[in-house]
């Protein structure tokens, strides 16, 4: 008599490996933090304005980090402090893991988060470097001639490249929610 083997039945090894070490290594990056990178300026003051980033939270998953963040996006409450004459106007935000690695970044557009795609591989991350480093050298060479609002739109433009820099580690996982009707 010969006993037919069952197929539906992995080895420990493979199960192993393919879902309880992925599921741990994920468990080790939580919390998300997000971050809102923006322009703050006194009200009617917008010539002596600064750039600052505004901590939003902590959040256990990413899905909960983009709701949050594009609800308060949304409803435009996002302060820099406690002073009701400081205007804040954000440009950007990023969801980091622990370790810092960028989860999901996006710009602020008209109260809305225009999720950007992560890149592919890591070529087209060194690409997306070598063209902020540019950008950056241009607003350092602005801000040596006093030219400091030139100077915040190519730190801005550099940053917006660079929202695409996910960490190898989420670059799947950012690509999915953003095929998700959440992202729209």
């Amino acid at each position: 008599m010969t006993l037919a083997r069952q197929s539906r039945v992995a080895p420990i090894g493979a199960i192993l490996a393919h879902h309880v070490l992925p599921t741990l290594e994920r468990a080790q990056k939580f919390p998300l933090r997000i971050s809102c990178i923006g322009t703050a300026s006194y009200e009617g003051v917008e010539a002596h304005s600064f750039d600052q980033i505004v901590a939003l939270g902590e959040y256990p998953s990413p899905e909960e980090a983009m709701s949050v963040a594009s609800g308060r996006i949304a409803r435009g409450d996002i302060r820099v402090g406690t002073d009701d004459m400081l205007r804040f106007r954000p440009r950007m935000i990023v969801i980091q893991d622990c370790d810092q690695g960028v989860v999901l970044a996006g710009t602020v557009r008209a109260g809305i988060i225009l999720w950007q795609q992560p890149v592919a591989s890591d070529a087209e991350a060194r690409q997306i470097v070598t063209e902020a480093s540019k950008l950056r050298g241009a607003a350092f060479a602005a801000v040596g001639r006093g030219e400091h609002g030139p100077a915040r739109d190519y730190r801005y433009r550099a940053s917006q490249l660079e929202a695409r820099l996910v960490d190898a580690f989420w670059r799947e996982t950012a690509a999915e929610l953003l095929r998700m009707p959440l992202a729209a």
